[in-house]
């Protein structure tokens, strides 16, 4: 949490779709966050669907997931990623 403080991103749990989508834009802004962001819904199907918990890597290309991490941060390889990032842009 106080990385958190620290970042300036400490907000009350959202009530509704447009203080989560305002509070994920504040996010967004103030990490310098430089890649699409989507926001899940109320619902957290993505969540569920994608079990993002502990924390794990994800790339999409084309509509489907083409590269899923091992479960983080210990398994976060970053060459893998490189690797299947490269492939997903046609450049084996």
């Amino acid at each position: 949490m106080q990385s958190n403080v620290k970042d300036k991103v400490l907000f009350s749990s959202p009530r509704d779709e447009e203080e989560r989508a305002s509070v994920a834009g504040a996010c967004v802004r103030r990490l310098g966050i430089k890649f699409p962001a989507l926001i899940d819904g109320f619902d957290n199907q993505v969540e569920t669907a994608y079990t993002g918990w502990p924390d794990r890597m994800y790339l999409i290309a084309a509509g489907r997931v083409v590269y899923k991490s091992n479960p983080g941060p210990f398994g976060f390889h970053p060459n893998d990623l490189a690797a299947a990032l490269q492939s997903a842009a046609g450049n084996p």
